[in-house]
């Protein structure tokens, strides 16, 4: 019987999905999670023996501007080695197929610039880890930066083989050429503190420390990206479909889109592990729940309009 059902809700969202001109996708770190990146919530919200979103505030970065750039040089480290999912790559692609699709995306991982999605269409809430500016008074630099490290004092610590008398130099060089990254999330592993002097600093001003560029707890998202967003949704009077994709969409300003796309008579499509991660306003007869993997289940989705989702070979 479940089955049937999740049968018919398929086919009744690809009916829909194939008629809609103007979509709207709501993006979160479920998305990326497929790729191996974590969403920091819940019990995996720590990082080290810190509460993850306590060190996205401007506060947290004034008290400790070098634990707070050991924590996004970790999450920069990771997102590079991850790879865009086939969600990514299928979200992209419907982007192309749509002229009237747009995606906001809460991200900041980078993946979904990575699997080639139109600018044009793709509207960061947050930011990018990749984004830097400036935190001195009198200079406005802002720029992106994807060193890894960004500066040599932020390099991940590298669990190393110890020469003893019985390793020849050759076993020692193997070895040492195939070390593993330790984990610095975990608080057994020793890191020691950054002087300020070796964080990143200011490329035009020499003086000013730089931050990550990204949208922190208590700051405002740009106004430029907001009043692009809303320049898209005041071009229509009509919103056929909103897709809700690896978030709660509790978090405003974000939550409100979904009501706001509802309001020009959207029908919601939610992707999600968890079925309780429904937006605040819930579902109506007339939605839908996809309760799973994004990475496995948008591709399929999509399919009846992107066809197979192509993923480069060297990707």
């Amino acid at each position: 019987m479940a089955s049937s059902a999740a049968s018919a809700d398929h086919k009744s969202f690809s009916k829909h999905l194939q008629s809609s001109q103007r979509i709207l996708a709501l993006l979160g770190a479920g998305l990326s999670a497929s790729s191996g990146l974590s969403t920091f919530r819940g019990a995996g919200g720590l990082w080290r023996s810190h509460d993850a979103t306590s060190l996205a505030t401007p506060e947290a970065f004034d008290a400790n501007p070098g634990l707070v750039w050991q924590f996004y040089s970790y999450r920069r480290h990771l997102a590079l080695a991850a790879k865009p999912n086939r969600a990514h790559y299928a979200l992209a692609e419907l982007a192309r197929r749509k002229e009237g699709f747009a995606t906001l995306s809460q991200n900041v991982d980078g993946l979904s610039q990575r699997a080639n999605h139109p600018e044009s269409q793709l509207h960061l809430l947050h930011g990018s880890l990749f984004d830097v500016k400036c935190t001195s008074f009198y200079c406005n630099y802002a720029g992106q930066n994807f060193n890894d490290p960004i500066v040599d004092a932020l390099a991940i610590p590298q669990d190393r083989a110890e020469p003893n008398h019985e390793a020849t130099n050759s076993l020692y060089t193997a070895l040492s050429n195939t070390a593993a990254d330790l984990d610095i999330s975990d608080p057994a592993t020793t890191l020691p503190p950054i002087p300020t002097t070796s964080l990143p600093h200011c490329p035009a001003c020499k003086t000013g420390l730089l931050r990550p560029g990204v949208v922190w707890f208590g700051e405002l998202i740009p106004s430029s990206t907001i009043s692009d967003i809303e320049f898209w949704i005041d071009a229509s009077p009509t919103i056929d479909l909103i897709l809700v994709i690896g978030t709660s969409s509790r978090v405003y300003p974000a939550a409100g889109y979904v009501d706001r796309a509802r309001a020009k008579g959207a029908r919601v499509a939610v992707v999600n592990m968890e079925r309780g991660d429904a937006p605040t306003s819930g579902l109506k007869n007339e939605d839908w729940f996809f309760e799973g993997d994004a990475g496995l289940l948008v591709p399929k989705m999509l399919e009846p309009v992107i066809g197979e989702v192509q993923v480069p070979s060297s990707a």
